[in-house]
């Protein structure tokens, strides 16, 4: 039996769902306002192409592995007290961000950033489910929370072109201090504390494995790419990630309290959602770094142009999710998501008709297309995570979903900048080589979101037994609702 949801004000609610969004959208922007300063971080940190990847890549990649464990560990310590926690700890680091004297400094201030950016990811979707009852309520909570998390990424070029061309690009940082504060006081005043009354035990070497296995398989996609996939750094990197990834299965599978239990891949609904949640993260999400520097570094827009080009499919992302609450009571979960990931890699592939002396709104048709497409996709992708989870462990449940969608981005980051040379990345670099790199890029990232079409038309499909997934209070199994499709 699922634990009742405890009466809460509408005042509650509402400002719960609030505290979530800002903090959804401060996190989430956090990735995509650095897209657009990539260049001036360049220039002013004296950065290679690597190391301004790594600017991306550290904050999502740590996010990937400490989210993970911070959903578990809110389950057990209280989410509302995680989240507090999470504030407070992400609210300094990005002081120390805007702060940094070196391009490295920035990347390993990043990194600490990360973790309380994981501890507020893994609390977001428990705090909505605490307070949000199964029904149409939560349905419009979660087209807000899916808004939010698309919006914010999609908006993110054009508020960080603000302030980087009007103030600096250290203000991209700077402003996340008076949001945290603000979010903090909130918290403290009108969010309900929530707790796993069963909850998991810490699973260390489980987090440090994936941690490892991880950030070695980044470490050495970007270093094959720029000193050579022969040479012994790449070689070496690859190994330890293979190494640590397959030792951390083998955990997970040993382990009483694994971080990411095995089991749950038994629940075809669940493990296709997060295949697809990786899926629309390695492709649309990833791909934005490298569109943002193309509208900059080869059209030679200003970062507030450049910001100003995604502004259209930003309001077709918000305009879409906010619909998506009412779309989902008459079309099937399998259906939606399917059609929105096939929509974006139909929009990802309309970009590849972009040139070095194209207009600048060559890529706007297909940002329009496949941010709306995602508009669809992330508050549905909310509702499957917590419609099979029950309430008890729905921190352990936003965790393993933020990981994989960390992952995918992360992950992404690094593969599609394969294709283009390591020096066209940055200003002055060739046009027409950064050009050619990017159409490549774009064709793979619609492949993966292609592969991710299938996985939901085949992992979605109705099902009528139960599975088990995450046990209550008293059960160790939990039925759970029948995906429609």
């Amino acid at each position: 039996m699922t634990t009742p949801i405890p009466a809460r004000s509408t005042a509650t609610k509402r400002i719960t769902l609030l505290v979530v969004c800002v903090t959804t959208a401060m996190l989430m922007l956090d990735i995509a306002v650095v897209n657009t300063a990539l260049p001036s971080i360049a220039v002013d940190l004296d950065a290679g192409g690597s190391s301004l990847q790594w600017v991306i890549d550290a904050y999502t990649l740590a996010l990937a592995t400490a989210v993970l464990g911070a959903g578990s560990w809110a389950d057990r310590r209280g989410r509302r007290r995680a989240f507090v926690i999470g504030l407070v700890w992400f609210t300094g680091a990005s002081l120390l961000c805007a702060l940094a004297p070196t391009i490295w400094f920035l990347d390993l201030a990043r990194a600490v950033q990360v973790i309380g950016g994981a501890v507020l990811f893994a609390c977001s979707l428990a705090l909505l489910a605490d307070v949000f009852d199964r029904g149409p309520a939560r349905a419009s909570a979660l087209a807000a929370y899916g808004a939010t998390i698309g919006g914010a990424f999609a908006v993110g070029p054009l508020v960080g072109g603000l302030l980087t061309e009007l103030l600096d690009w250290r203000a991209i940082f700077f402003v996340n201090v008076p949001i945290g504060l603000v979010t903090l006081l909130l918290t403290l005043r009108w969010v309900p504390e929530s707790r796993d009354p069963r909850p998991r035990a810490a699973d260390v070497p489980g987090q440090l494995l994936a941690a490892a296995g991880l950030a070695a398989f980044v470490l050495a996609v970007l270093r094959g790419h720029e000193i050579g996939w022969s040479d012994a750094q790449p070689v070496i990197a690859f190994v330890l990630a293979v190494g640590a990834l397959v030792a951390f299965v083998a955990h997970e599978m040993r382990t009483a309290d694994p971080m990411l239990p095995p089991h749950l891949l038994a629940n075809r609904a669940f493990a296709g959602a997060q295949v697809a949640a990786f899926a629309i993260s390695a492709s649309l999400f990833a791909v934005f770094v490298y569109t943002t520097l193309y509208l900059q570094n080869v059209l030679l827009l200003s970062p507030v142009q450049a910001g100003l080009v995604y502004l259209p499919a930003t309001v077709a992302m918000f305009v879409v999710a906010g619909a998506t609450a009412k779309l989902d009571r008459v079309v099937p979960t399998r259906v939606s998501l399917s059609c929105s990931l096939a929509l974006v890699a139909v929009g990802l592939l309309m970009m590849t008709v972009a040139e070095a002396d194209s207009s600048k709104y060559v890529l706007l048709p297909g940002l329009v297309v496949a941010c709306a497409a995602a508009g669809v996709f992330n508050p549905v992708m909310s509702g499957i995570v917590l419609g099979e989870s029950t309430a008890a462990h729905s921190g352990l449940a936003a965790g393993i979903n933020d990981a994989f969608r960390q992952t995918g981005i992360a992950v992404g980051v690094a593969v599609l900048g394969v294709f283009l040379p390591a020096e066209s990345l940055l200003p002055g670099g060739s046009p027409q080589d950064f050009v050619s790199g990017l159409q490549g890029a774009l064709v793979a990232a619609a492949f993966v979101a292609a592969l991710g079409t299938v996985v939901c038309a085949v992992c979605l499909r109705p099902r009528p037994q139960t599975a088990p997934v995450f046990g209550d209070a008293e059960s160790d199994t939990v039925e759970f609702p029948a995906v429609t499709g």
